[in-house]
């Protein structure tokens, strides 16, 4: 286990908000799901636009202080969305290594989902992608980045 505390609090914001399934906190912005964990001297919010098509942001504050953030644009690509969807990919995202806390694993299968992740970088500055096939055919796509936060 990584002993790095702001690795193990982003791990624990993570699972504990949308891979959780946990509702939506009071939106900060119209129409926006906002989702918040807090813990000591941290905080994360995720906060997302749209849900077919969806654009977001995930930041850290410590004391107060942004230090951490992660931008991200996702999309369904087929008019309809296949049954266990939802439930799949925050099964992924309750996968998130330790190593690479930005979204899921390098590869994930149940049934006829396949998750895939790959990126670039560190916790610092990184980028990368992630897409889901159903029955060997890519339905979703998802772009992100992000980094350190300094004023």
């Amino acid at each position: 286990m990584n002993s790095n505390p702001f690795i193990q609090f982003l791990m624990r914001a993570k699972h504990n908000t949308y891979a959780s399934g946990k509702p939506p906190t009071a939106s900060s912005r119209p129409n926006s799901h906002d989702l918040e964990f807090s813990e000591g001297k941290y905080q994360y919010i995720d906060t997302y636009l749209g849900g077919f098509h969806f654009i977001g942001e995930e930041a850290v504050w410590k004391d107060g202080i942004p230090c951490w953030g992660m931008n991200y644009y996702g999309k369904m690509l087929v008019e309809k969305t296949p049954d266990g969807f939802g439930k799949f990919l925050k099964a992924a995202m309750m996968r998130v290594p330790e190593e690479t806390p930005f979204r899921g694993p390098a590869s994930y299968q149940e049934g006829e989902f396949i998750y895939h992740c790959s990126q670039t970088g560190s916790l610092a500055t990184f980028q990368g992608s992630e897409e889901i096939s159903f029955q060997n055919a890519v339905i979703y796509r998802l772009f992100f980045h992000g980094g350190e936060i300094r004023a």
